[in-house]
């Protein structure tokens, strides 16, 4: 099977001709030009089981599609990139940490990441290995960095929205033998690429912004150290956590807008950012695409897209609750990324340092003049 060289040089190497065309398979005449869903547990595979296609614990020809497709556009251009498909982000973060991590290592976490990130720190400690955090913002987790076998960048933090210098932490690091790995959810490839940044792996939850329309778990890892990647993909075959073939079929269908979706929620988001600006009750107000913001400077110098989630924070959990329910274009729902747009008082969940009246806003592809009116209405009818 071989895959059109989306990464050449010359024409067709824009974000939405490389997104649209990503991972597709050499046309054959009568065939479509994404091959359906593969579904199969087993392969025919009479005598010695060598070849691309075996078991389906192992490999798939839909997985194929997609991990060239994220692979091309995690690293254009770049020989060697490797990306695999788990079943969900959480079964992409776990694979790396437990992977590369042994008894007596050091691994710098975020504390001010994804929630489930503590759960696994638990787990990771409970395993004997020694544990560190510090905040993203002002490159804080350099300050705990000595020693560590791996550090675990996430910038943008969710749902803080804090950026580190991804370069500055990679260069840090790897003086002294540490491997890197940055969750790429909130940013998308389109909005920063990691690998061109030095990091050892790009990690994400494909179930957000990547696909964008709700309907399906993927994760995914990328990487262009084909030595590390054999112990991810070693990880993924002993605890199985693969996607099935409709779910990476659609995950690479829906690669095809990225780039209009991102555009447009991007826009989108900084627009509503803006509309909050300096609205009454509305406090810690933070898009990395707004200029005053203070991680704006940082993250202008390493992405190129600044995504789609704002957050901001009401004066208590019952005018969060008032505002979330005002809403009438913005779903009250968790995650973020999709093309419809989502709020949610973050608090409830446990497990964030966030006030109880902080509000995680994902901006959708609706028009954007609606969704401000939607927002501010919200705000207007909350307050009393």
């Amino acid at each position: 099977m071989t895959t059109r060289d989306a990464n050449a040089s010359g024409p067709g190497t824009g974000d939405g001709t490389r997104a649209v065309r990503a991972g597709l398979p050499e046309p054959v005449k009568h065939e479509p030009t994404l091959p359906g869903p593969v579904f199969a547990a087993h392969f025919h595979l009479p005598g010695e089981p060598t070849g691309p296609y075996t078991y389906g614990r192992d490999e798939n020809p839909t997985w194929t599609h997609l991990e060239r497709a994220i692979g091309e556009l995690e690293a254009p251009g770049e020989e060697g990139v490797e990306a695999l498909a788990f079943a969900s982000g959480m079964a992409a973060i776990s694979a790396v940490l437990f992977s590369q991590l042994r008894a007596g290592d050091t691994v710098v976490l975020p504390e001010d990441g994804y929630q489930a990130l503590p759960l696994v720190g638990e787990q990771l400690t409970a395993y004997g290995i020694d544990v560190r955090t510090a905040p993203t913002g002002g490159d804080a987790q350099l300050g705990v960095l000595e020693g560590a076998k791996l550090l675990w960048i996430e910038t943008p933090s969710n749902p803080g929205l804090d950026v580190c210098d991804v370069r500055r932490l990679v260069a840090a690091a790897h003086a002294q033998g540490t491997l890197v790995a940055v969750d790429n959810t909130l940013a998308t490839p389109l909005g920063q690429r990691p690998l061109e940044l030095g990091a050892d792996f790009s990690v994400a939850s494909g179930t957000k912004m990547l696909t964008g329309h709700g309907d399906l778990l993927l994760g995914y890892v990328a990487s262009q150290d084909g030595g590390l990647m054999a112990a991810v993909r070693r990880w993924r075959k002993i605890v199985g956590a693969i996607p099935g073939p409709m779910e990476a079929w659609l995950a690479h269908r829906s690669l095809a807008t990225l780039q209009l979706r991102a555009d447009r929620q991007s826009a989108n988001a900084l627009v509503v950012a803006e509309a909050l600006r300096g609205r009454a009750g509305v406090t810690g107000l933070r898009y990395p695409g707004l200029p005053d913001d203070p991680s704006h400077k940082i993250a202008a110098q390493q992405m190129r897209r600044f995504g789609c989630v704002v957050s901001f924070a009401l004066p208590s959990r019952a005018r969060a609750d008032r505002f979330l329910d005002a809403l009438r274009l913005v779903d009250d729902a968790t995650s973020f990324g999709g093309v419809r747009s989502t709020a949610e008082r973050r608090g409830r969940w446990g497990g964030d340092a966030v006030p109880e009246g902080f509000i995680r806003l994902s901006v959708g592809a609706e028009d954007p003049e609606d969704l401000v009116a939607d927002v501010l209405r919200a705000l207007d009818a909350s307050a009393g």
